[in-house]
């Protein structure tokens, strides 16, 4: 069972690498609360001239938030850290609203990072927490990926690390700390209104049962996150070893793949593959993809998956783009995430530029040099790259993305470019390379 009283005098962050600061996110709970007064009281110690700020996001969803957000303010003040409110403004959804509640308070504390040049987020997450999240995925029949729960560090946006320091805690002992300082928190109403999902885990695991259902939650968890990552590890191997890019939004994959000897690691480097070339936030289902490796397995096809057409003939398994579906003509005036795929950024940070695929009848146009790769193959890989209006309608004009006049395309890691967990790190990194993304940063660990 889980130690519900530690010692939390012990070094909860000393493994963490605070020298370009910290964001703590502090909503006035008992965990977040609890949170900033340990890691104040480490850096006190251990990196005091490290910068803190506290952020507090009011999301303006019931009557009380504004109070509470002052209330840590004031506590703020009186421990000498900085403390920032931020209002999560505009229409609020009518379903969704805990992921999208989620989305806005990550988005607004990484904005709050980067405006204050701080590395890290680190969030109050706790064992409690994480034995709740993994028995609603339960619940809902998520598979193993699921069931690996909250990662202790998650990458968000490719930019900044979410840092979980209090996984391995109970929220009573928490609370407990707090009382012998003397220091109060806000109960928030939701956190027991029915309506959510959470809030009815939550009751459920308060009855007779309920320890036993956290400490078997928690065991659970452990083990299918050593799993998750190894089975990552695994295939960003088989990535490595099999696949190649011989054209923009082109990914050839060896035959050999199919005989490697690992069908489980085989099957996760193709599904996140697939949702790298298609573009989509997540991987397809595991089954179909399953379904779609022994058809390979089985002879040559041509089959569409995850927006992807899977192309496999002697020259290899190509995975592309799917014409179907391609955005629209859009004017970009700034940063602008096209298809999924590409981050696109104006050359001259200037006036906007229309952007669209350059499309099969330009393609055509093209000279393609012989090669392994069938040409027809890489045209129809270049026709769903985005280009210029200039370019498509002159299609002489150099193409490929980094290339393309006006503008630049930097590939993405689709199904990691929101919220990339550590358990992911391994496969991530490998196809970053392969499709010429930028490298994920480094762990915010200190070296040993």
């Amino acid at each position: 069972m889980l130690d519900t009283e530690p010692d939390l005098s012990k070094d909860l962050f000393s493994h963490i690498d605070f020298t370009s600061g910290a964001v703590a996110a502090v909503s006035g709970g008992s965990d977040s609360t609890a949170l900033l007064l340990l890691l104040k009281r480490h850096l006190d110690r251990t990196a005091p001239s490290a910068k803190l700020l506290a952020v507090t996001i009011d999301h303006g969803l019931r009557q009380g938030a504004a109070a509470e957000a002052e209330a840590v303010a004031r506590l703020c003040a009186a421990h000498a850290i900085a403390h920032r409110i931020v209002a999560w403004s505009g229409r609020k959804p009518s379903t969704g609203l805990p992921a999208a509640a989620r989305e806005a308070r990550y988005r607004l504390l990484a904005e709050a990072a980067r405006e204050e040049g701080l590395g890290l987020i680190v969030t109050g997450h706790t064992a409690d927490d994480q034995a709740e999240t993994v028995l609603m995925r339960l619940v809902r029949g998520k598979g193993a990926r699921g069931l690996a729960g909250m990662a202790p560090v998650t990458l968000h946006n490719w930019h900044e690390w979410i840092v979980r320091p209090l996984l391995g805690i109970r929220r009573a002992a928490l609370r407990n700390f707090l009382r012998r300082e003397h220091v109060g928190w806000a109960e928030d109403p939701t956190n027991a209104d029915a309506a959510f999902e959470r809030p009815r885990m939550r009751a459920a695991l308060a009855g007779a049962d309920g320890a036993q259902r956290i400490d078997d939650a928690l065991t659970l968890a452990a083990r299918e996150s050593e799993a998750r990552s190894r089975l990552g590890i695994r295939a960003a191997d088989l990535i490595a070893r099999f696949a190649s890019q011989p054209a923009p939004g082109l990914v050839r994959l060896d035959p050999t793949l199919l005989s490697a000897g690992d069908d489980p690691a085989a099957v996760y480097a193709l599904r996140i593959l697939l949702a790298i070339s298609g573009g989509v936030a997540f991987l397809p289902d595991q089954a179909r993809c399953e379904a779609l490796f022994g058809r390979l397995k089985a002879g040559f096809l041509c089959a569409t998956l995850s927006r992807t057409v899977v192309d496999s003939r002697r020259a290899g398994i190509f995975l592309r783009r799917e014409t179907r579906g391609l955005p629209p003509v859009v004017a970009a005036t700034g940063g602008l995430l096209w298809d999924g795929r590409r981050n696109i950024t104006l050359d001259d940070g200037g006036s906007a530029l229309l952007i669209a695929p350059f499309g099969a009848a330009a393609a055509k146009r093209l000279a393609v040099a012989e090669g392994e790769t069938p040409r027809s193959l890489v045209r129809a890989a270049l026709a769903c790259e985005p280009a210029s209006r200039q370019a498509v309608e002159n299609p002489g004009l150099p193409q490929g993305g980094q290339a393309s006049p006006g503008f630049t395309a930097q590939a993405v890691v689709a199904p990691f470019v929101r919220f990339l967990p550590s358990f992911d790190l391994a496969p991530a990194r490998v196809v970053a390379e392969l499709i010429g993304a930028p490298l994920p940063p480094a762990l915010p660990f200190k070296r040993p």
